[in-house]
């Protein structure tokens, strides 16, 4: 359990200021405006979407000609808009004709295991879901997309870096200042994925 820290109340309290039920929301904001990552008319695959505060972000940035497909067996908080689209699932349970031919511009997963406390079994179940994510992306990602994944920092995660950098041109890890003081997450992103790595291609 993380200590409650001034910076952490600031991002929870701006969050419900603004709308937004969790304040992850100010991870995925950083991160765009440093990678630019949104485009108007993007289609964005966003795999363990709830309580919501990622789809309403990427919702407001790709505007009515974009598309935002949210993933989670929990259930959102937030209204669904015309852009949006909810599967109510476990990634887990992913099947590639759930998305009937879609191809998206993004890829993005804060998709966090339910932590134990056991650095170890945290670091794998972390990994697992990862990789569960990457191949996702790989299968549904269009030529040049971009994927985005939170992940445990850990000596695991190094073949992890690997997996990603085989697949994309460029690679970034980024630590954004909204991340709770003491948390081990980061962020991995691809740029640019490579011909040949689409799964079932």
């Amino acid at each position: 359990m993380y200590r409650i820290h001034k910076k952490d109340e600031f991002y929870t309290r701006m969050a419900h200021e603004e709308g937004y039920p969790a304040r992850s929301v100010y991870k995925l904001k950083e991160m765009d405006e440093k990678f630019r990552l949104f485009r108007s008319g993007d289609k964005v695959l966003d795999l363990g979407c709830a309580p919501g505060s990622w789809m309403m972000y990427i919702s407001e940035k790709i505007g009515n000609s974009g598309k935002v497909v949210g993933v989670d067996r929990s259930e959102l908080k937030i209204p669904l808009k015309s852009n949006m689209r909810f599967i109510e699932q476990s990634v887990m349970d992913f099947k590639k004709n759930d998305f009937a031919g879609m191809k998206f511009d993004l890829v993005v997963s804060d998709l966090a295991p339910q932590t134990t406390g056991i650095k170890i079994s945290d670091e794998v179940r972390s990994v697992e879901l990862c990789d569960t994510a990457l191949d996702i992306a790989a299968a549904l990602l269009l030529p040049d997309g971009i994927f985005v994944c939170k992940i445990f920092e850990g000596e695991m995660i190094r073949d992890f870096h690997k997996r990603i950098k085989a697949r994309f041109k460029r690679f970034k890890i980024f630590k954004p200042k909204a991340v709770i003081k003491g948390s081990k997450e980061i962020y991995l992103l691809g740029f640019g994925l490579l011909p040949g790595f689409a799964k079932g291609n």
